[in-house]
């Protein structure tokens, strides 16, 4: 029941882009949604998925909960850092701090991620993170490592997921890219070794997407798709939603030059983004009585192209009618 087939898995795929994180290599696993502490339902619903999918089946989980000298976990510390801390070392710190709160191999997620919130609700879940100090899955990670980098304003952090193919099964996979002083690099989770952190030492992303893309090659899996999202703001109070996939790469489908060009594609679109302003945090009172943000699927955010631009002198003219949504003021 647990174990889903190659049809299924072809026919549900990432158009449905909920379920992409309740599935890990064709078996569903389960997530939390309840909060934590957890709910006995959800607890107990976790113990029996252990002894369905893990090798020693129930005896282990029996062992486990029986036990009474099980030894205590120590906590890690969320790094700090000395003002002269280079950012490639606070990246290697963040990166051993994740490490540290160790892979979820229990089946279940802790910490519900909804990729449709904004930006503010992410992050405190992210704060509950460090508070529980639980084992963490990709997803998880990636917002954790958003918010543990919230104050380098010099390294831009962006969304960079995986599809991959092996023995008939799709495997998603997801890190978070870094970019600094010019060079690109990854900070993650993951069962591999090579297949989350990645030091800032990558001159384009083209070489930080093929060095993941050599580690799958490691493990015979076939690198079927890659999602890059677009430059994530430092605001934690922002209620943005982060944008997730901005670009979407058949590799299969590409030849070596094309996926070079289409990421260098992406990464003008990046750099273009760092200049544009964020929308304005709401109030203390208005972010403590809103829940997502209030955007229809119709109405998309309106990209300003090139021609668009108007002369410097005709700015004041533009600023004049601003318009309002849902309270806030937006300023092209």
């Amino acid at each position: 029941m647990l174990r889903a087939t190659v049809g299924s898995a072809e026919e549900r795929d990432e158009e449905d882009e909920g379920e992409e994180e309740l599935r890990d290599g064709g078996v569903p696993f389960y997530v939390n949604r309840g909060g934590l502490p957890m709910d006995e339902e959800t607890w107990e619903r976790m113990w029996r998925h252990v002894a369905r999918i893990h090798p020693g089946g129930e005896i282990l989980a029996k062992e486990i909960r029986g036990a009474t000298d099980l030894p205590k976990i120590p906590v890690p510390s969320v790094p700090s850092y000395q003002p002269t801390t280079t950012i490639p070392q606070r990246l290697e710190a963040i990166q051993k701090y994740i490490r540290e709160l160790q892979y979820n191999h229990t089946g279940t997620q802790f910490f519900e991620i909804k990729k449709s919130r904004p930006l503010t609700a992410l992050m405190d879940i992210a704060k509950e993170m460090t508070r529980e100090a639980l084992p963490i899955k990709c997803l998880e990670a990636v917002i954790l490592a958003i918010h543990l980098t919230n104050n380098m304003p010099g390294v831009e952090r962006f969304p960079l997921s995986f599809k991959s193919h092996f023995s008939g099964n799709h495997f998603y996979h997801i890190v978070l890219g870094v970019h600094s002083g010019g060079r690109f690099g990854a900070l993650g989770m993951s069962r591999r070794d090579d297949l989350m952190f990645k030091p800032l030492e990558f001159r384009t992303l083209m070489d930080l997407v093929q060095e993941f893309e050599g580690a799958y090659r490691g493990y015979w899996h076939t690198l079927r798709k890659i999602k890059i999202g677009q430059y994530v703001s430092h605001d934690p109070h922002s209620v943005e939603q982060i944008e997730w996939k901005h670009s979407i790469l058949d590799v299969d489908k590409l030849s070596k030059e094309e996926l070079r060009k289409e990421l260098e594609r992406h990464t003008r679109d990046m750099r273009l983004k760092i200049g544009k302003p964020a929308p304005p945090s709401p109030t203390k009172d208005r972010r403590n009585s809103m829940g997502s943000p209030l955007k229809g699927p119709g109405s998309p955010i309106r990209r300003i192209s090139r021609v668009e631009r108007r002369p410097s002198g005709e700015k004041k003219v533009l600023e004049q009618k601003p318009s309002d949504i849902n309270g806030y003021q937006i300023r092209v």
